[in-house]
């Protein structure tokens, strides 16, 4: 006897809710504040010498954020992104997707997500940035993690088509 139906991979990982970049800004802006801090010291212990800005900013945040490879394919419907988030767990993760980026925030404590801005920040913490290569549907996004990886289905966005040709007056 066969199927009528067709048969649809079955989807594994813990979703996740995404959230919107007002509700991440107080992580990003302790994020940013910290590894300020921490490039300061790091010019303060050089006696002031001029010219390192870079590269003090650059070993801060290398010193306090952990790092975040990605893989990044598209398809004619939608953009795939895989996020390796090795030693976090769903709870402490935020994505927020924008029609033009995605931003992935991770505290290895989620007390930590309303540390006062002195508080001192370690590589518990990631901060990631990916820019799209074309807007997408935000509102349609699928967000999953399953072992270490964080799995984000974009679909693109649908562009209205302007008609070419003769117009009726």
């Amino acid at each position: 006897m066969k199927s009528t139906g067709t048969a649809k991979a079955p989807v594994s990982g813990v979703p996740l809710s995404t959230t919107t970049l007002a509700e991440l800004e107080w992580q990003v802006q302790q994020l940013q504040v910290a590894i300020a801090r921490r490039a300061f010291e790091l010019f303060q212990a050089r006696e002031g010498e001029h010219g390192h800005d870079w590269e003090d900013w650059f070993r801060a945040e290398s010193e306090l954020l952990k790092p975040v490879s990605i893989a990044i394919s598209e398809s004619k419907t939608r953009i795939s992104i895989r996020a390796n988030v090795l030693g976090f767990e769903a709870r402490e993760l935020r994505v927020s997707i924008a029609p033009d980026r995605v931003i992935i925030v991770g505290a290895k404590h989620p007390a930590d997500w309303d540390r006062p801005v002195g508080a001192a920040f370690g590589p518990g913490q990631l901060f990631r940035t990916i820019e799209l290569p074309l807007e997408v549907q935000p509102d349609s996004a699928q967000v999953r993690f399953e072992d270490g990886v964080l799995r984000i289905e974009l679909p693109k966005a649908i562009k209205a088509e302007t008609q070419v040709g003769p117009r009726l007056l």
